[in-house]
């Protein structure tokens, strides 16, 4: 027969069930808290995904040259306007002076043609005079002929006489249809001057065109700041030779914000407004506050050069990201050491009050919306 346990070996085994029962079921509680599992969830969605953002310009130049003067360094803060490089502009410079004269060329050709035009105006007024002249002395031989007619047939005058009147109306009548061509002739030379006056005219805009383009480019030999901001590596040099989209520096202005990519399993609850803050690894993890302010219309691998394929092969499902931004909150102090690129963990209050910001983050009103089913 086993030996008989005495009251004492089994309170003792009691104590121990209850201490392994007891461990195994913080276990199962400690697994839970940190799976964020019922009755451990919470409101609170973080990334580690997320980095400072900033509006990060690459300034090059438009035009192509050597560069005269460098006169900014690195990291240097600038503001609106401030020359950074000059290029030589000795060249540009006489391509304006060059565009100048032609315009001035293209002028003359129009004021030319104001001077022809009205030169063939006055031999058309000269033209229809000649005509009424022409009318004139018609008239009078046919005159003239109608008289000597009469005399020839009752024996005045000779046939010689008869003969020089006929002679002298056929002239007449003759210079009428001269006359009329030549004012023919000078109404068509008036018409060709009034169709090269376009030519001219158009001539005249492409030197002025001409002209803007040189003085553009004369401007654009001054690279200067187009905000406030700070620099980054100056990578130009004096007596360097650069072409047009040579990059020479970076600008940095405010204001920056965060972008957080969220699993999509974390976007439930996720909306504009909503209060938001991260630790910076940089700032030795400090906090700084925010507010969700824009969520992207779409996953991250949807803007990508070549996004995935998901239709041939075996597929794996893999939770994708959604961009967030987040605003930071002004006036904090250890803002103004925050950089593009740095790296920080951000976590969302879905709990907090959201406020549409956007027409895309407003929901539809109620008048847009469908009516609902009845039971």
């Amino acid at each position: 027969m086993p030996p008989s346990i005495t009251p004492a070996e089994r309170r003792k085994r009691l104590i121990m069930a209850f201490v392994f029962a007891l461990i195994a079921l913080l276990g199962v509680v400690v697994v839970l808290y940190a799976w964020e599992l019922p009755p451990f969830t919470t409101p609170i969605e973080s990334t580690e995904n997320a980095q400072v953002r900033g509006q990060v310009t690459l300034i090059s130049p438009q035009v192509s040259g050597y560069v005269v003067d460098v006169l900014v360094q690195d990291f240097q803060t600038v503001h609106r306007g401030d020359l950074l490089v000059q290029i030589d502009e000795r060249i540009y410079r006489q391509r304006v002076a060059q565009g100048e004269a032609q315009v001035a060329a293209a002028k003359a050709a129009l004021a030319n043609f104001q001077q022809q035009r009205r030169s063939a105006e006055a031999t058309i007024a000269q033209a229809k005079a000649s005509v009424e002249n022409a009318h004139a002395q018609a008239l009078k031989a046919e005159a003239d002929w109608s008289r000597i007619k009469a005399l020839v047939a009752d024996g005045s005058l000779s046939e010689r006489e008869r003969d020089q009147t006929f002679a002298a109306h056929a002239q007449a009548m003759a210079g009428v249809t001269q006359s009329e061509a030549a004012l023919r002739i000078a109404q068509e030379n008036l018409r060709t001057v009034e169709v090269n006056r376009g030519a001219l005219e158009a001539a005249v805009a492409n030197a002025q065109a001409a002209l803007q383009l040189a003085r553009i480019d004369l401007a654009n030999t001054e690279i200067r700041a187009a905000r406030d901001g700070r620099l980054g590596q100056v990578n130009v040099r004096v007596g360097a030779y650069v072409t047009a989209g040579t990059q020479l520096t970076a600008l940095v202005p405010q204001p920056l914000w965060v972008i957080a990519n969220m699993k999509e399993t974390q976007m439930a609850n996720v909306a504009v407004g909503q209060p938001a803050w991260f630790t910076v690894d940089a700032l030795n993890h400090a906090r700084l506050t925010g507010y969700v302010e824009r969520i992207s219309p779409a996953a991250g691998s949807e803007f990508s050069v070549i996004p995935p394929d998901n239709a041939t092969g075996n597929f794996v499902k893999i939770a994708q990201r959604i961009p967030v931004r987040i605003a930071i909150t002004p006036d904090q102090p250890l803002a103004e050491r925050l950089r593009p690129g740095m790296s920080v963990v951000a976590s969302i209050n879905t709990a907090g009050k959201a406020t549409p910001s956007s027409p895309a983050d407003r929901p539809a009103p109620d008048a847009a919306r469908a009516p609902e089913s009845k039971p």
